[in-house]
């Protein structure tokens, strides 16, 4: 077994488990009982991500690489999303165990009939910044009007839109253009503010040379307009289960501590072993270069940590300010995300609360009070 950190060291003894292999695996309807991991019988659990592989989702591969699900007698497989995956969906069918995907997109979902439940709450703060060069002399949501604003829609827009409404910007005060999965367009002046995420599209651009000085673009080269300090942040990467499994089935419910308790603990590996966690991401498939992949293993553990009441716990107020943008910000055809208050099953902080105690009890640092990002230094092409 591979983990050593200072966050880790139990109070206990922890017992020894061998490296865990991805393998392929389909989630049965029915959960059997989890065995003790020194027993060899372990439950095979899938978990579905909502896009490719890549360091959004270290915490997941440092828990399959570093044993934790093992040690709780889970063998899991994760599942790469990808541009025509919806995972809340692919949850709500059966197919998987548990899924990763934002708020607001299962909000629709669940208005829809799925009948989920955000279980863990991973990113406690918001990655999505709308970008623009110094030039064009946007720094507030209120510089957007009559300027062209990229977004790549698929429900990432609504923070922009929020943010916007907030300060008297309708979407038809903007020119709003489709962004493409990449910083082309921006780069090349098509698009005045960009949406990007501190953890990649950012990075993308800072990772260009700047034919202005044949240097790359440095940070004082951009205006970042942040939706947690706009006050329009919506809460994204979130651990989903099954609604009625967690209510029906009761070794659904404790293996559900159980996947979210080990997942914390690799989240953990990840923010304090950010380069090993980036290499663990890499040797699973990502086809990032190492030092892009490293940039976003450090920013996304800034989405976490320092945690305010421990990872994964469900906010009250940030889920209630998430329902409220979902219900009140309209988009360019006057549509919202949800038209009524979701279920009070939407969400629900009995597991987290549950692995949380437990990890608590065994010694572990749960909140990272203490913890501080690298630095990264950003090469031409994120290499």
């Amino acid at each position: 077994m591979k983990h050593s950190t200072r966050w880790l060291t139990t109070a206990g003894a922890v017992a020894a488990a061998s490296a865990l292999v991805l393998t392929g695996c389909t989630a049965s309807g029915d959960t059997a009982p989890t065995e003790d991991s020194a027993s060899g019988d372990l439950t095979p659990v899938t978990l579905q991500l909502q896009w490719v592989a890549q360091a959004q989702f270290a915490g997941y591969y440092a828990a399959v690489d570093q044993g934790y699900y093992e040690e709780e007698g889970l063998d899991v497989t994760i599942e790469e999303g990808g541009a025509d995956i919806v995972p809340q969906d692919v949850l709500a069918s059966g197919d998987v165990d548990y899924a990763i995907s934002w708020v607001p997109k299962v909000l629709g979902s669940i208005e829809q009939g799925a009948n989920i439940t955000d279980v863990a709450q991973i990113f406690e703060r918001s990655a999505t910044t709308q970008i623009s060069f110094t030039d064009k002399n946007i720094t507030s949501p209120a510089d957007l009007a009559g300027k062209n604003v990229g977004s790549w829609g698929y429900g990432n827009e609504w923070e922009l839109f929020a943010g916007m409404q907030q300060a008297g910007v309708e979407v038809g005060d903007i020119s709003l253009v489709q962004q493409a999965f990449d910083m082309n367009a921006f780069l090349a002046g098509d698009i005045d503010a960009a949406q990007a995420m501190t953890y990649n599209e950012y990075a993308q651009v800072l990772e260009t040379i700047n034919p202005d000085t044949g240097e790359l673009y440095q940070p004082e080269d951009l205006n970042v307009i942040d939706w947690n300090e706009e006050g329009t942040a919506m809460l994204q990467d979130a651990i989903w289960a099954n609604t009625d499994k967690l209510a029906d089935d009761e070794a659904y419910a404790d293996q559900t501590v159980k996947f979210i308790k080990a997942s914390i603990k690799g989240w953990i590996y990840a923010a304090e072993n950010p380069e090993d966690a980036a290499t663990i991401v890499a040797d699973a498939g990502s086809a990032l270069p190492a030092g892009h992949q490293l940039w976003m293993t450090n920013e996304v553990s800034k989405l976490i940590f320092p945690s305010t009441n421990g990872v994964g716990l469900i906010d009250e107020a940030a889920w209630a300010n998430t329902v409220d943008i979902a219900m009140n910000t309209k988009n360019e055809t006057g549509g919202t995300i949800i038209t009524t208050d979701p279920p009070e099953t939407a969400y629900s902080n009995e597991y987290v609360q549950q692995a949380l105690d437990e990890l608590t009890e065994e010694g572990v640092d749960v909140m990272g009070a203490d913890w501080a990002p690298i630095d990264v230094t950003l090469k031409e092409g994120g290499e």
